[in-house]
């Protein structure tokens, strides 16, 4: 018996302004606690009033050259956390030493920053086989968030789209990759930094007599 086949396909578009994937919220920032860091209330307020173009990165590195270390929490939406932890146990970790290597770094892509946590491995996974566990798991993720997931809603696993992923181009060609898209997300994207006062997120604050900085995540096409 013949039986036809309905799929539905997740389209994105590269007219005009490049599609975001993951959007940015106060849900998608993630918690570090600042170790080794004992300012003034003067130091403070000057490195919070830092309003350069790239005012984020430079309190970064304003809070690193004052001796602070950040040291990762947790991602503050308890719903994306437990989404990370779905797709796999260890993403949030991974996914907060992406987040800070873009802060205090001039790499900007998916695939650049992947390739230096990779280097410095801090999850310390064994790599005497080289495997590819950082690629691998970041593809994970810009798959299931392409095809569905979102921050501020409980992931199940199950595709919006189960045809695929269709991407309109610039030139206003269509990429059909189906279900073989993983490369095209993970060399095609990059992180960038959203409005910290719309988000919440880039200020020193200070909770039980620690000092904390939460740091967003927002990832688009380049």
């Amino acid at each position: 018996m013949n039986q036809d086949l309905e799929l539905g396909f997740s389209i994105k578009s590269e007219l005009g302004n490049y599609a975001t994937i993951l959007n940015a919220g106060e849900t998608t920032n993630f918690v570090y606690q600042i170790d080794e860091f004992a300012p003034s209330i003067d130091e403070i307020n000057e490195i919070n009033t830092i309003d350069t173009k790239s005012k984020i990165k430079d309190r970064v590195a304003a809070i690193i050259q004052k001796g602070g270390k950040f040291r990762y929490m947790e991602p503050q939406n308890n719903i994306f956390k437990n989404n990370l932890i779905l797709i796999d146990s260890l993403l949030p970790e991974i996914l907060s030493e992406i987040v800070l290597a873009f802060y205090n770094s001039n790499l900007s892509t998916i695939k650049d920053l992947t390739a230096l946590i990779n280097k410095t491995n801090p999850i310390n996974f064994d790599k005497q086989f080289a495997h590819d566990f950082y690629e691998y798991k970041m593809k994970r993720l810009l798959t299931d968030v392409t095809l569905g997931m979102m921050p501020s809603k409980v992931w199940t696993g199950i595709y919006d789209a189960t045809g695929g992923y269709l991407i309109v181009k610039g030139n206003r060609d269509v990429l059909s990759h189906h279900n073989l898209f993983e490369d095209y997300l993970f060399a095609n994207t990059k992180l960038e930094t959203p409005s910290s006062n719309r988000h919440k997120f880039g200020k020193i604050y200070q909770q039980d007599g620690q000092f904390f900085f939460k740091l967003n995540l927002q990832i688009r096409f380049k």
